[in-house]
Order: structure tokens, then sequence, then C-alpha cells
């Protein structure tokens, strides 16, 4: 028994890519943009063993069969350490994920292994291959005569992390959605976001029954650990991403892509 669940988790679940589908109701959303679909990807570490070029390609063919309206990808292109993992070099990664489709475009924020890497040199290798990439910057989308934005936040790792200012970048009034690779910012995003988008934990990537997640990358635990929160009439969803980290070990908690399909409250 205790064989076959190893096996499980350290051979199976790793690659065991799912779709996870969720609709959800946000505030200050206009009519106009209802049932605009979002596919949210993160932590890919291109290089764990689970996960390299050739698998890249089939997230890649995957989230494009899903015809989202719009790809955000919320950090940690490379592999910073893993066991039995290969470092591999940002411009492969960014030239795969260039076949990314989706008419309003593909935009990225850098995480906290990008930069422990050289975190310029896979933000260019992302621009060079047509991508958007935001560190506290915003970026104005049109959609049925109306705009919304969206805010990226440059990584708490930077020490640079600007949030008020690029809050603030946003004409009043207007939607917004916040990219950031880790969670923990999200008690600082104010009520003016629809919604604050995010990877990192990886779902703790083992998640057991009766006794929950082993180890949460997060202060605050298993709180921003998964999936949609709301607290205070603000929203939150972690996507458990793909790839592994440290260990290529996952149980309970498969790699996912997340395809968000955004309606007004």
């Amino acid at each position: 028994m205790a064989m076959g669940l190893a096996a499980w988790a350290f051979l199976v679940e790793p690659a065991r890519l799912v779709v996870d589908r969720v609709d959800l109701a946000i505030p200050h959303w206009r009519a106009e943009h209802a049932g605009l679909r979002v596919a949210l990807l993160s932590d890919l570490h291109v290089g764990s063993p689970h996960w390299q070029l050739e698998d890249l390609k089939e997230l890649v063919r995957k989230t494009n069969a899903e015809h989202p309206d719009l790809v955000l990808l919320a950090g940690d292109y490379v592999i910073d350490g893993v066991k039995f993992g290969t470092r591999t070099s940002p411009e492969p990664i960014a030239h795969e994920l260039a076949e990314l489709r989706a008419p309003l475009g593909v935009i990225a924020v850098l995480g906290n292994h990008d930069w422990w890497n050289d975190g310029v040199r896979v933000r260019h290798a992302l621009e060079s291959n047509g991508i958007v990439v935001l560190e506290n910057e915003v970026r104005r989308i049109e959609k049925n005569g109306k705009s919304f934005y969206i805010v990226g936040l440059a990584d708490a790792v930077t020490r640079e992390q600007q949030i008020r200012p690029t809050l603030d970048a946003v004409p009043a009034g207007e939607p917004m959605i916040v990219l950031v690779h880790e969670p923990d910012v999200f008690p600082s995003i104010d009520a003016r976001a629809s919604i604050t988008l995010a990877g990192h934990t990886h779902g703790g990537q083992v998640k057991l029954p009766f006794i929950g997640r082993a180890v949460v990358p997060s202060d605050y635990g298993e709180r921003f650990a998964a999936g949609h929160v709301v607290e205070e009439g603000r929203h939150l969803f972690v996507t458990t991403g793909v790839g592994t980290s440290i260990f290529p070990v996952r149980f309970g908690v498969p790699p996912e892509i997340a395809l968000l399909t955004l309606r007004p409250e």
C-alpha cells in the first residue's frame, strides 16, 4: 500500500495535468465582460522531472484547446533547484510559451525562482517572444467597447514591490485584475481590485486526507494555499501550478491549468 502511494506521488500525479474550470462572480466587474475566460498558469518550473520542454508543449496545446480570452502567467518559469531536475534556460521556455493563443493577449509577472536565476534574462526572453511582462506596471485591455486593467506586481523577493502606486495607476472606477506571484500580498490589496490572481504555493504539493497540506510556502499557512478565497468582500484565486520544486512529488494536488470564467457579482 505504502509503495503504491509513493509511486503515485512521485511518478503519476506530478505529470497528471488537469483543467480546473472555475466560475467566479467578482466585484466591480462589468456586464460587458461577463463570461471572460482567463487561463491562469503558474510555477511551470520547466526542468523539474515531470516538466521538460516536451511537456511544456503539451501544456500549451491543452491551454489553447480551452480557447481562453486571456492568458495570465504568474511566474516561476524556471527552477532554482529540485531533486533529479535539470536547469533549463529561459529562452527555449519562452519560445514554447509564445505558442499560447488568446485574443486579448498573454501577460506575465516573474516569480522568486526567476529572480534567483536571472530575472532580467527571464523577462527579456519572454518579451522577445511577444509576451507582455509587468513589474509594478499596468496594462489596459479593451473588450466589447469597455476596458479593464491588469495590474502586475513585482515579486516580494525583489524588495521592490510597489503595491499602492501601481494600483493608483489604474483610473478611478476601472475594473482591475491584480496578477502577482506570491499570494501573501493579498491582505495589502484594497477592495478596488475585482480579484487577485497568484501561484507560488503549489497547493503544498501534498495534501493528505484528514491531515491537510504538508508544507505551504506562505506566512499565512493554509489560508492562501489554493483556490478561491474571499475576505471582507475581496477576492483571491491561487492556482496550484504545474511543476514542482525541492522534491518532485505531488499527492492530492495535481498540476493544473486554472480556467477562470469571470462574471459580475
